[in-house]
Order: structure tokens, then sequence, then C-alpha cells
């Protein structure tokens, strides 16, 4: 019997896609540094793996953990600045900004 993987859906395009807006000058910047860090922290990722696999001192692993911990917050934070400057640079009134600032700060509170 073989399985048939079936990709799933892509969410659906919205306004509110953060890094993805297509119409932010600054996205492309903030985009490809978030991308680089994130390929940091999987290098990171993939070098504890080798180091638990190889028996190191759990101090030694412990401290590279919080080395990619520390490394994922930074890029979380970073992705979260170029939404908030989004929201700012794309709202047509005071009261839309204030709303997409609000979000942001909602997904702040919920995830850092």
């Amino acid at each position: 019997m073989t399985a048939t993987l079936v990709p799933s859906p892509l969410p659906t395009p919205s306004r509110h896609v953060g890094l993805l807006h297509a119409n932010n000058g600054v996205r492309t910047e903030h985009q490809r540094e978030v991308i680089n860090r994130l390929k940091r922290i999987e290098g990171q990722v993939r070098g504890l793996i080798e180091m638990v696999d190889s028996a190191r001192p759990c101090e030694d692993v412990a401290q590279q953990m919080s080395a990619a911990r520390k490394a994922m917050d930074k890029a979380f934070y970073r992705m979260m600045a170029c939404t908030v400057m989004e929201a700012v640079s794309e709202s047509a009134s005071e009261v839309e900004t204030f709303r997409e600032v609000e979000r942001s700060t909602r997904i702040l509170e919920k995830y850092a």
C-alpha cells in the first residue's frame, strides 16, 4: 500500500500578511533579514542534534540551546517590527493606524 501525499491548502492571502505584503518597500529587506536569521538558527539546531548525538556535556548543550532560543526571539521581534511599520505606513487614518498597532500589540502579548 502506497501513501499519496496531498499538499495542504495554502492560507488565503489577506491584507494582514506581515512580511509578505507586496506593497511595502521595506518588506524585502526585512524578509531577507528574517530568512537569514532563520537559516542561522536552522544550523544551530542541526549543531544541537549533533551535540546530543555525540553525548556532549549537558551544560554545553544548554548553552547552545539558549543561544538558539535567543536567536529565535530576535527573529520574531524583527518580524513584528516589520508588521508594525507596515501598519503605520499603510493606514489611511489615525483610527486605522491605532487598530493596526493594537493588533500587533496583541500578537506580541500572545506570542512573546
